[in-house]
């Protein structure tokens, strides 16, 4: 298959897309079958709420346009080209979290071998069969194992911290793209309008917060009113009607509580001063600054812990409301899948 046969593919993959999102009644054979992955997706991982699932769907839906892939491929040289196996060990945090390395190393491409979690090992089998259904010469390129991977030339693995040293020593020999716990943060100034701060709801409680995308560290200049912050978060109160949500929200409040630690609250989330960046589900963590240069280089010092940073200041790199828009070109852990996939020693 030649590029453009490729992204004609995934292009049309994301018309079918579009398609469902515009018209969720359909009758359609895909329609049908897509609404029955999505229901037993959530029956085996009850976070993968529906409305999630379509959200997720609906992002890939605007990302695989033909425009989109040319723009995003036309930087990157596939002169070297030599076709590999690689197999990616695939996350399950949240709904389709695998499939910019499934398109990533099919559209490179490569032969795909994919590790699935079993938090979300039925979506992107799916649309695999789908993408097949489009382009049968990706038949012989796709593959999906739960249990141990097969030969493999290269690896993509996402996982913990702790999974993550585990994955270094075990695919030390092979080529290989190692992704560990990230987070986000936003830089709050005190100026944010109402709308502002409602839109930073969303990059807080898309997903419930599961995400790498995710804000769950807060940075507030001293002094700060959270009044104004807890009214814009209201928008987004229907979270708590979320049994696991709700679950995990209770359990870390109580926790808290007996331990008198100081909290602020508001029914649905809670906001601890810690200097951690990983908040627990249904907390956010917060920090107070005074001083603009000391927070650049509290920043700098925490990169490899940091996925993206929200915020309208200099020290920001995403709007409000943008962490779970990210653009093909927007690679986890700041490693470019792609320019790993073209080099022909892979």
């Amino acid at each position: 298959m030649t590029l453009n046969t490729r992204i004609d593919a995934f292009s049309e993959l994301g018309i079918t897309l579009q398609n469902y999102i515009e018209s969720k009644n359909s009758s359609s054979n895909f329609s049908q079958k897509l609404t029955n992955v999505i229901r037993n997706s959530e029956i085996q991982n009850a976070w993968f709420a529906q409305s999630q699932i379509h959200n997720a769907l609906e992002e890939w839906s605007k990302a695989l346009t033909k425009e989109n892939l040319s723009n995003w491929l036309q930087t990157y040289s596939f002169d070297q080209f030599v076709e590999k196996r690689v197999a990616v060990v695939m996350a399950g945090n949240i709904p389709l979290v695998g499939f910019h390395d499934f398109l990533s190393v099919l559209i490179s491409g490569h032969d795909f071998i994919g590790k699935l979690s079993s938090n979300d090992s039925l979506l992107i089998p799916f649309l695999a069969e789908e993408l097949i259904a489009i382009q049968p010469k990706f038949k012989s390129k796709i593959e999906f194992t739960k249990d141990r991977l097969p030969q493999f030339d290269s690896v993509i693995a996402t996982g913990s911290n702790n999974t993550a040293r585990y994955f270094e020593y075990y695919f030390k020999n092979k080529p290989h793209i190692i992704r560990k716990n990230r987070n986000s943060a936003v830089v709050i100034n005190g100026t944010e309008s109402k709308e502002e701060l409602e839109k930073l709801g969303d990059d807080i409680f898309k997903y419930f917060g599961l995400g790498c995308r995710n804000v769950s560290k807060l940075f507030v200049p001293e002094g700060y009113d959270f009044d104004s912050f807890f009214k814009a978060m209201y928008k987004h109160r229907e979270v708590i009607n979320h049994h696991k949500y709700a679950n995990n929200y209770d359990y870390n409040k109580a926790v808290y509580l007996m331990s008198s630690v100081k909290l602020l609250d508001n029914g649905f989330l809670i906001l601890k001063e810690d200097e951690q960046f990983s908040s627990p589900i249904g907390v956010l963590f917060y920090e107070t600054y005074s001083d603009q240069a000391q927070l650049e280089q509290r920043l700098k010092n925490e990169k490899e812990n940091i996925q993206c940073i929200v915020g309208k200041s200099e020290l920001a790199d995403v709007g409000y409301g943008q962490t779970q828009h990210p653009k093909l070109s927007d690679y986890a852990d700041g490693v470019d899948t792609i320019d790993f996939l073209t080099q022909k020693d892979i």
